[in-house]
């Protein structure tokens, strides 16, 4: 059985960790029926995935946070980009919720725009179909 014999460094343990969340949402929604882009390079751009159901496109940033708790602050790093839809994960819990891109620079997760959903497909699709 294969194990991993090497120490991944801390910085590339929280990139690898990033990006499963994105790849998980790509998965989702692939098998929702949508034609899902990767960009090769997103740096000033803030689109991890790209999707289409063919005449239409929409811009995908996903981002996680720690679960503190009530009231929590969320901060708006995708500002002055052309994102459509945010998609927020608790690193440390098993929720996550998807936000139509806003302009201010702070909200809170509770915010009544955000479709919270728990971490599994079926739960996830009911809240991105919800988002206006």
């Amino acid at each position: 059985m294969p194990r991993r014999l090497t120490e991944t460094k801390p910085g590339t343990h929280i990139a690898m960790k990033n990006t499963s969340y994105e790849s998980m949402v790509v998965s989702w929604l692939m098998q929702d029926g949508w034609q899902v882009f990767i960009p090769i390079l997103d740096h000033g751009h803030q689109t991890d995935i790209l999707i289409s159901d063919g005449p239409n496109y929409h811009r995908i940033q996903v981002k996680t946070f720690e679960d503190t708790g009530k009231g929590q602050i969320i901060e708006n790093r995708w500002k002055d980009s052309n994102v459509d839809v945010v998609i927020f994960f608790a690193r440390n819990s098993s929720w996550g919720f998807v936000s139509p891109a806003f302009e201010e620079n702070k909200r809170p997760t509770d915010y009544r725009d955000h479709q919270r959903f728990n971490q599994n497909k079926g739960e996830f699709l009911k809240a991105f179909h919800k988002v206006d």
